[in-house]
């Protein structure tokens, strides 16, 4: 809300560096991207924008769908650690972890996530959609352990969700790159297509979903997500902090 006032796209289309927006026939689709349209680097500024971002377009009741994808053929294909180094209150990191998540699946209208390419940063973003679609050359990972750390911040309760706890927690201790179709054998994804297809299909299957009534769209999004909230309440702070915990150390 804005001095009372229903939150409008007006109100937030141009406010963010690293998302562009865009709204027809009350599908929003979201493009994540470096700020000059090629593919997002995961940074500081996306950490902080994203959660921000969220709750704006869970707040704009015009919103009937939404499609959640990135630039140039990639969803997130890597991070760029030094713009974490400008960061040092911890609480903060935390904070915005935990509201980027909770305001995710707080959207109250169905997500088609869209992995065009590589999704090896924050994959979650994307497979935590209600329909997760990926081209053929998509591979998906997570490097947290990898990369010294623990894989608290969400992705240890998506990883061991979606492909079950062993098949998860050998992937969160690998590092394994995913390919598109051992993906959708999985059921990480729900179809693979050509990188051609891929954002039309994204399209139509929204367009399907707004011809219910509005309450039946919104209600089977609350209905359908409880799980993954009841997950996240119970297990994404305590994961979050021990991240951070073992990172300061």
């Amino acid at each position: 809300m804005i001095k009372g006032k229903p939150l409008l796209l007006k109100d937030y289309a141009d406010s963010f560096e690293t998302a562009s927006l865009d709204r027809r026939d009350g599908i929003l689709q979201i493009t994540l991207h470096d700020g000059n349209g090629g593919p997002l680097l995961w940074n500081s500024k996306a950490h902080t924008e994203l959660p921000i971002l969220f709750r704006a377009v869970a707040s704009d009741y015009e919103n009937k769908a939404i499609i959640l994808t990135g630039a140039d053929d990639a969803f997130i294909p890597g991070i760029d650690q030094t713009s974490f180094q400008a960061t040092s209150e911890p609480g903060q990191i935390y904070q915005e972890g935990k509201n980027m998540i909770h305001s995710l699946l707080d959207i109250p209208v169905p997500i088609m996530g869209v992995c065009p390419g590589p999704a090896h940063v924050h994959a979650e973003l994307g497979l935590l959609s209600d329909i997760v679609l990926a081209s053929e050359a998509a591979t998906i990972k997570d490097s947290h352990f990898v990369w010294g750390v623990p894989p608290g911040d969400g992705v240890h309760t998506v990883w061991t969700m979606l492909l079950g706890m062993n098949r998860g927690r050998y992937s969160l201790l690998t590092g394994k790159e995913i390919t598109a179709q051992e993906a959708l054998d999985w059921g990480l994804v729900n179809e693979v297509l050509p990188q051609e297809s891929l954002i039309n299909r994204a399209w139509e299957l929204a367009r399907d979903i707004t011809q219910k009534p509005d309450l039946t769209i919104r209600y089977t999004r609350e209905v359908i997500t409880f799980e993954l909230n009841r997950r996240m309440r119970d297990e994404l702070a305590r994961g979050l902090a021990l991240e951070g915990l073992a990172a300061k150390f």
